[in-house]
């Protein structure tokens, strides 16, 4: 660990001889990824992020109009308080629609920092009203384009090895496709307009075949959509794949959380975005099927309806003469189909929902909302009966439904949504959010999350990763006592009244978060963040014939001090250093890594690169770390052990219509000979990837 700290001081001293304030620069607009890594929660799990990226990124490519955005439209960007949401409001309604975004600045509380943050994100162009009529505006929109995507591991992993015999006699399973991940899009978007495209996917190891019977057509995914907005009185139209976002969260949650991250105070609260055109290519989480809202002056009417297959394994409950009762043990939620036992899981069973949703805007300040949610599905769900999941949804059918507010009071945002699911299991949250003073934003959420609550779109703010077996209070704080300083900090306690996922008895635990940021000029901006989490897991005792459990406190510890410097227009440099310490009972681990990342723009073309060094003792003190990647992919690997990591991204306009990207990646370990286990086990100790990317529009 030593050569990797040296290392990392050479990194700082090259940093830090550079002139620590440049010349006042033209304003550079935000990139969209800076701004996910500010809003993403603190990854913890090894869980795919990129359902919460496609969505928050969706809500950014579409400009909101300043001249008629409402609170709720306003919140749900992030970016601006309750009190200067209620200063832009003020000020349009006495002085009249904008004329121009410099009038931003006229704005009481507006400071040349949130305006750089909104302005991106913003607009004043009516989307919603154009001359043509909507197939001639479809056929001229600019924003229609293809996106190709090829990634793949070049390190041959087990599952593309041929098959071995083991000693009983049985071949050993292997993947039946080849290492190539492909994926293809096709997307046509106006804001606040319309939405129509389809996505193709091919993870690695899937065949690339045509079988009926296995339900595999070329890509193993296809994806469709199509939305109209501001028809007459029809605020959404929606057919295909889409997603629902209604109240806090607890019936419709849209696939995505922000919960806690750096960004400490207004990612508490959910915002009632309404239906949202489905765009990933992960296989689960979505509605398939028709939506529609309308508008009648105060109110909104939302209904939806889906029929969506659904991957699982099957179990035999009863044997018949004729046909096998079957039963849903578990579902396969990885949408990943590369093994025969994988391929067996396949769209076996189907779920069809019915839904609503009803949302009135008493006045300014004041809305109500009910939402209902029935989903059954062609055969029972029983789960394989464990000791902690003895109050989790079976059955054929589930319904939950709920009531929601948001109250608006002088400088407070209050909110809050209940839901009861068909079993009797309620789900609360209530909070609110408030600016004490143009210095401070303070927020405050209680949620109560009872055993048997159940909802299947549900995705409030807890510490699991459903909303239920829970009870906490967070609360968040944004300090800036003075102009180059901010201070963001959250503390949560959270209670689990029921057994858990490798924890057999009732428990408690709490997390805490510190982010202290410095920004002298528009050139530097550095930040350090500290973070502790305490709570219990099960431990296994190998001394005894049969394992018998456990608990003990598990307490996480994780630093990151980061440096961004730019030089000039072009050339950007980011200097970081993580660090985790975890205690388990009586053993510690330890890791840091150091990294120094590049980024040079042109008018053409932008590379990005990074080196890093890590170094951990054991699993448990694994790093997280935000990567820069092609458009439109998001990575956070973890890495644990010793080694190092580089990359390179680097994008190319050809032409106005053509722009391609490319990523080399590489991992080098220094303490192993092999990388991962089963058949994504790779023999050695390098991992190398690479990603291509073509983005082509069709009306430029």
């Amino acid at each position: 660990m030593g050569k990797v700290i040296w290392i990392g001081l050479f990194f700082w001293g090259i940093i830090l001889v550079q002139p620590l304030v440049g010349q006042e620069l033209p304003k550079v607009e935000i990139d969209p990824e800076d701004l996910m890594e500010r809003l993403f929660p603190i990854p913890e799990e090894d869980v795919d992020y990129e359902q919460i990226y496609e969505v928050l990124l969706q809500l950014y490519l579409n400009p909101i109009n300043l001249n008629k955005a409402d609170h709720e439209t306003l919140q749900a960007i992030y970016i601006l308080s309750p009190s200067l949401i209620d200063s832009f409001l003020r000020y349009r309604n006495e002085l009249g629609s904008l004329i121009s975004l410099y009038e931003l600045q006229a704005v009481p509380g507006f400071d040349l920092e949130t305006i750089n943050r909104l302005i991106p994100f913003v607009t004043l162009e009516d989307g919603e009203k154009r001359g043509n009529s909507f197939w001639e505006r479809l056929r001229e929109e600019e924003q229609t384009y293809f996106i190709f995507r090829y990634r793949r591991t070049w390190e041959e992993r087990k599952g593309f090895s041929p098959p071995d015999t083991s000693s009983t006699g049985r071949i050993s399973s292997r993947y039946l496709g080849d290492p190539n991940d492909l994926y293809l899009r096709f997307r046509s978007q106006h804001s606040r307009d319309f939405s129509l495209g389809f996505t193709l996917d091919k993870d690695a190891g899937e065949q690339f075949t045509w079988d009926y019977q296995t339900r595999r057509y070329g890509f193993n995914f296809f994806s469709f959509h199509f939305q109209r907005y501001q028809v007459g009185k029809w605020k959404t139209l929606a057919i295909g794949d889409y997603q629902a976002s209604f109240g806090q969260g607890l019936v419709y949650g849209a696939g995505y959380a922000l919960g806690k991250g750096a960004e400490t105070v207004p990612t508490v609260r959910r915002s009632s975005v309404g239906i949202l055109p489905y765009t990933a290519a992960l296989e689960s989480g979505f509605f398939r099927g028709a939506a529609a809202t309308y508008k009648h002056q105060k109110w909104e009417f939302t209904a939806l309806v889906s029929t969506a297959p659904r991957d699982g394994r099957a179990a035999i409950l009863e044997e018949g003469l004729e046909n096998d009762r079957l039963t849903i043990s578990s579902f396969n939620q990885s949408g990943l189909h590369r093994t025969a036992s994988e391929i067996a899981t396949k769209n076996q069973f189907r779920e069809r929902a019915i839904g609503s949703a009803i949302q009135y805007a008493a006045n300014s300040r004041l809305t109500l909302g009910s939402t209902y949610l029935f989903t059954s599905f062609n055969q029972p769900w029983i789960p394989v009966w464990k000791t902690y999941n003895q109050f989790e949804f079976q059955g054929k059918s589930n319904q939950v439904g709920s009531i929601y507010f948001n109250y608006n009071w002088k400088n407070f945002l209050f909110f809050g949504e209940s839901a009861y699911s068909k079993s009797g299991g309620n789900g609360t949250i209530l909070g609110f959010v408030s600016s004490l003073s143009s210095q401070v934003d303070f927020s405050f959420l209680w949620r109560n999350y009872d055993r048997n609550f159940h909802s299947f779109y549900g995705n409030a703010f807890s510490e699991n990763t459903r909303a239920n077996n829970e009870r906490g209070v967070y609360l968040g704080l944004e300090l800036r006592p003075l102009k180059k300083w901010k201070l963001n900090g959250y503390y949560d306690f959270f209670r689990f009244p029921w057994l858990k996922y490798r924890l057999y008895n009732p428990s408690f635990g709490y997390e805490w978060l510190g982010r202290l940021t410095f920004q002298p000029s528009k050139t530097l901006l550095a930040y350090i963040q500290f973070r502790e989490e305490e709570k219990e897991r099960n431990l296994p005792d190998l001394n005894t014939p049969q394992t018998t459990y456990e608990s003990s406190l598990i307490r996480k510890r994780n630093g990151l001090f980061n440096l961004d410097y730019r030089i000039n227009r072009s050339v950007f440099l980011r200097s970081r250093i993580w660090w985790s310490k975890v205690a388990i009972g009586e053993s510690q681990g330890h890791g840091i890594m150091l990294a120094q990342d590049l980024r040079i723009d042109q008018d053409r073309w932008k590379i990005t690169a990074r080196y890093a060094l890590f170094d951990t003792d054991n699993y448990d003190a694994r790093i997280y770390a935000f990567e820069n990647h092609v458009l439109w992919t998001f990575s956070i690997p973890f890495f644990s052990g010793q080694g190092q990591r580089y990359y390179l991204v680097g994008e190319y306009d050809l032409s106005k219509k053509i722009r391609i990207y490319f990523r080399w990646a590489k991992t080098t370990y220094t303490d192993r000979e092999t990388i991962s286990s089963g058949l994504q086990e790779i023999q050695g100790n390098q991992q190398t990837e690479t990603t291509f990317l073509l983005r082509y529009f069709l009306n430029r």
